[in-house]
């Protein structure tokens, strides 16, 4: 099944402790059904200290589920659902069900 949100993407986040905050997908974990969004969903972990790297609390972004992020509207930066159709050139491509554009250029 092909991919409706992708690396590169930018998302806004639907549901939790970060609802409407907007970001780029800086990885995509499908067998998860995950994706992890830059500055979404922050965590805490606390790192020892080994022989190559200090110790400390390091934040990180953790893993949201797909579900809980939308596409940004190329058009008019709102959350929209994805589609998928055929352009003139027979390639299937992402786009915005909400104003009709293209998302692969």
């Amino acid at each position: 099944m092909a991919a409706k949100i992708k690396k590169g993407d930018k998302v806004v986040v639907l549901t939790g402790k970060d609802k409407g905050k907007t970001g780029e997908v800086i990885r995509s974990i499908p067998d998860e059904n995950r994706v992890v969004v830059s500055g979404v969903n922050i965590a805490v972990k606390h790192q020892k200290p080994s022989q190559f790297e200090q110790g400390g609390i390091k934040r990180i972004e953790a893993p949201i589920h797909v579900s809980n992020v939308a596409h940004v509207d190329p058009r008019d930066g709102k959350p929209t659902r994805v589609g998928f159709k055929t352009d003139d050139k027979g390639r299937k491509v992402r786009f915005a069900k909400r104003s009709g554009e293209n998302i692969d250029a």
